[in-house]
């Protein structure tokens, strides 16, 4: 099979066609620009058709027996394992990531979908005492019905995974919008692997389309009773808008600034390693990204060298080339930003300690030191491969500066006494704080989720029981009650 040809199309109700869309998304390979699929795209008749399919499935669905819902997802990983190979060409084509990439990817992809598989049996109901004599209280966890999903473009098969399974697996039904730049290994792969394993008809639907087509029909439809979202602040705040308008629930997923930082007493050779991972793994396009590593001047000037030596080593260009650590950003529009926001920077007064070069959609990396205060780069994400080296003096210093962003997703310490790592990460506002290790983790049972403009809510493990179903009381009088009149 060919994915971007046999996969460029919408999946409603169980079948494969064509959006009746008056446009194509062109779906391109960041690093050559060659054209791999051209998908028409799907209107808000399409979007009616998919909700209403998944509505009209999911009830069936919520009654069928969990341990008979849970082999879909057991289906699914062995499917994966089997197809591995082609997925990882997949998203190194779609989004230009490294083959070390795809494979974390696919990785973390089957660690969460096998926390799903235990998920379906974790919808547990209690019974609750009453002060009415006679009265028993039963509260149930049910499936909220119908979830829209809306995936981004930098993981995309491990993001649309880790969020569509937990739902089905909890009794619901899904509408997946994946993300313009990734719409087969974001999506229609998706479904394709969903439906291999058996998944039903109409219980994950798949539309490939853009606002300028739909608008907001995607969040204000009628059906789905909780969206969840991945992507840009800004968009985020369009989609909380439109669903706190129509009373449905949220999961948002936004941007991050996350701060990496070094005290005086830190390994820092480990903490380099860890800095540089953080900062460059998928040229920078994780929101968990450590957009600024921030180090007490005690040790900065080591620090600083021992880090743009180790980023000068890293191997720019072909995705293909296993032994590529930065290929390109999704898209020209991406690659010319970041590009903007380094000229700029530099022209503000910064100093580049090493300075990249733009060919096409790759940046190779840049490193910027003694930012002007009030910097906007200081305050964004940059999605891409710069970083930023801060120095500060003492810890109150660094988590002052830590916490001067309007984004709260995550963050690392790396020091040598773990009580004073744990001290400061409490002082840290952020969703997560990694003392000695990467900013970019994400485990299965643990919550995923940020503080302030970083988003809403948490994903993973208990946390998906929380957010993919309801709860649902219901009082039994053994006796007869008493009424006041």
């Amino acid at each position: 099979m060919s994915y971007f040809t046999d996969l460029a199309l919408q999946y409603i109700d169980g079948q494969w066609c064509h959006g009746s869309g008056s446009w194509d998304i062109i779906d391109f390979d960041p690093y050559n620009d060659e054209k791999l699929a051209s998908i028409t795209v799907a209107t808000a008749e399409e979007i009616d058709l998919a909700y209403r399919a998944a509505e009209r499935h999911q009830r069936a669905w919520a009654k069928t027996n969990p341990y008979t819902r849970r082999q879909v997802l057991e289906r699914t990983i062995r499917l994966i394992e089997e197809r591995e190979q082609e997925i990882a060409e997949a998203l190194i084509a779609e989004v230009g990531g490294t083959r070390l990439k795809a494979a974390i990817e696919l990785h973390q992809t089957k660690e969460f979908l096998r926390e799903s598989i235990h998920l379906a049996l974790r919808a547990e109901g209690r019974i609750a005492p009453s002060p009415v004599d006679g009265k028993e209280n039963r509260v149930y966890r049910v499936p909220v019905g119908v979830v829209g999903v809306v995936s981004p473009f930098h993981f995309p098969f491990l993001l649309s995974l880790k969020t569509i399974t937990p739902a089905l697996a909890l009794g619901n039904a899904v509408v997946l919008k994946p993300h313009q730049n990734s719409p087969v290994c974001g999506g229609s792969l998706v479904a394709k692997l969903l439906e291999d394993a058996g998944l039903p008809p109409g219980l994950l639907n798949v539309v490939i389309t853009d606002t300028a087509e739909i608008g907001d029909i995607f969040i204000s439809h009628p059906v789905p009773k909780v969206i969840a979202f991945t992507g840009s602040e800004p968009v985020g705040r369009q989609v909380a808008t439109v669903a706190a308008s129509h009373f449905k629930r949220t999961v948002l997923e936004l941007g991050g600034n996350s701060a990496l930082i070094v005290l005086d007493d830190a390994d820092l050779d480990y903490a380099v390693d860890a800095a540089v991972f953080s900062r460059f793994v998928h040229q920078g396009q994780v929101c968990m990204s450590a957009n600024r590593i921030i180090v007490d001047r005690q040790v900065r000037e080591a620090f600083t060298e021992k880090f743009v030596a180790k980023v000068k080593t890293l191997k720019v260009g072909d995705p293909e080339d296993p032994d590529t650590h930065i290929g390109p950003l999704i898209n020209a529009v991406q690659a010319e930003k970041v590009h903007t926001i380094v000229e700029r920077t530099v022209s503000e007064g910064a100093t580049a300690l090493l300075r990249g070069t733009k060919h096409g959609n790759v940046i190779s990396p840049t490193v910027l030191t003694d930012l002007p205060e009030g910097s906007p780069a200081l305050r964004e994400e940059i999605l891409g491969p710069v970083a930023l080296i801060i120095p500060v003096d003492g810890e109150d210093e660094a988590v002052r500066v830590a916490n001067d962003t309007p984004y709260g997703l995550g963050g690392a310490v790396h020091t040598g006494n773990i009580e004073r790592g744990l001290r400061i990460a409490h002082r840290i506002e952020t969703g997560m704080v990694h003392i000695n290790d990467t900013t970019v983790a994400d485990e299965p049972i643990v919550p995923f989720g940020g503080e302030k403009n970083s988003g809403l809510g948490r994903l993973n493990g208990e946390q998906a029981v929380e957010a993919f179903t309801t709860t649902k009381w219901i009082s039994i009088q053994h006796a007869r009650s008493g009424f006041p009149f």
